[in-house]
């Protein structure tokens, strides 16, 4: 493809971050037959990556940086997409149409694709700045806690989300010394029922993980300008050569606020329409940043929200709108252990379990008001991609058909499409 000559400075679209949701808008902008010049913006230095991978086999070392770029060096020129990276975008002006950078140069465009994501929430208490405090939330934060390891023995995770469970697992695998704290009175409280969150205590305390529930963190200790302890609420000290810290992420919408974007209640990020259009004009959002003003009213922190809204806003700018229909899915790696998720179970009035957790094989199928609204499955991935039509189609399925399971779901799913693969923006 030949690149569109253009005025220095200057892009058809601009798409400001580089992770999934950047990436997938300028593939979707030329699949779908855009020939506009493209940027792609992006505060790291590094090419577009898979992200999840960071907390597990990346951390792990079970697979190189390379492995985990989501297309060769030579895919982006080949497609005519600039990559603008290592800038940091800070203003927005949606009457000039402009961007401006850190560095202090300014990009105008014709069309704004805004895929910045969030940065990781940080420890408020004292001490939540000493060396040796890490986040995993890109490839830098994950690397410093890496050149680390080597000589740390006792670490403190703070979250008991899934960043936390994945790095307490991962850490723990290493020959680490872990304890989780946890501030609720179980891990995913947020995420997933209590039939979950109890397996997933039981299986981290058997492989040796330490989990300290229903207690928050007041102070960080330090010596010599680094962390060597935490202080809890309960007033229990826990020594720590590094504290890594999960608990959720702010979403990095600053700059389309300050342009007068409208928010979601209570700054959970920008809301957007089902073409992703947010209240500016010509200005889209995709991925951790946006919320859908006709959705559950969150943000959906995913690999598959990011890359499915990023190809609705990128074939609305092509002229091919699609709206958006989401049917949202999630997944962790931990241990052995394969957890897979679809739909959303918030305000959930039922759960109906499926198998033993027992056996390391089981899901848990949550309803509302008599429909299926989620699904969990641990190590089940038969009930994973046939609960997909149950939950599609809001179906009311008896509890005691849905606890069986002898009985395949497909049976009583209506046929839906197959997921994208996960491994794929």
């Amino acid at each position: 493809m030949t690149a569109v000559p253009v005025p220095a400075g200057y892009f058809d679209c601009l798409i400001v971050g580089a992770g999934h949701a950047g990436a997938q808008a300028a593939i979707t902008l030329r699949q779908t037959g855009s020939e506009g010049s493209i940027g792609l913006l992006g505060g790291e230095h590094v090419l577009p990556y898979e992200r999840p991978a960071l907390s597990k086999e990346y951390l792990a070392g079970k697979k190189r940086f390379d492995q985990l770029l989501l297309r060769p060096a030579e895919f982006w020129p080949g497609q005519s997409v600039t990559l603008l990276l290592g800038r940091q975008a800070v203003a927005v002006d949606a009457e000039t149409r402009t961007v401006g950078c850190a560095d202090g140069t300014t990009i105008d465009y014709g069309d704004l694709i805004w895929c910045a994501g969030g940065t990781p929430r940080a420890l408020s208490c004292p001490g939540h700045d000493l060396s040796g405090v890490h986040t995993i939330r890109d490839k830098a934060d994950c690397d410093r806690l890496i050149r680390a390891l080597p000589d740390s023995r006792r670490i403190v995770v703070i979250g008991g989300g899934h960043i936390g469970l994945e790095a307490a697992a991962v850490l723990g695998g290493l020959g680490k010394e872990i304890v989780l704290v946890e501030a609720l009175d179980r891990v995913l409280a947020r995420v997933a029922a209590e039939p979950v969150s109890r397996f997933y205590e039981a299986e981290h305390r058997a492989q040796g993980v330490r989990l300290l529930l229903g207690r928050g963190v007041t102070e960080l200790l330090g010596r010599g300008g680094a962390v060597r302890g935490a202080r809890l609420t309960d007033g229990t000290v826990l020594p720590a050569d590094q504290v890594v810290v999960g608990i959720g992420i702010e979403p990095a919408t600053g700059p389309l606020r300050r342009a007068g974007a409208e928010e979601a209640p209570g700054g959970a990020g920008v809301l957007v329409d089902d073409l992703c259009r947010t209240s500016l004009p010509s200005v889209y959002c995709a991925g951790d940043s946006a919320v859908m003003r006709d959705g559950p009213g969150i943000r959906i922190e995913s690999r598959q929200n990011a890359t499915e809204q990023a190809a609705t806003a990128a074939k609305a700018i092509s002229g091919r709108p699609e709206p958006l229909r989401l049917l949202p899915w999630f997944w962790s790696h931990q241990y052995d252990l394969r957890l897979q998720t679809v739909g959303l179970s918030l305000g959930h009035d039922r759960t109906v379990l499926r198998g033993n957790p027992d056996s390391r094989r089981f899901s848990l199928v949550y309803l509302r008001d008599g429909a299926v609204v989620a699904l969990d499955c641990v190590n089940q991935p038969r009930d994973y991609l046939q609960g997909r039509g149950l939950v599609a189609a809001g179906a009311r399925v008896a509890p005691e058909l849905l606890a069986d399971e002898r009985l395949p779901l497909k049976e009583i799913a209506p046929p839906v499409q197959s997921p994208q693969h996960e491994g794929t923006p």
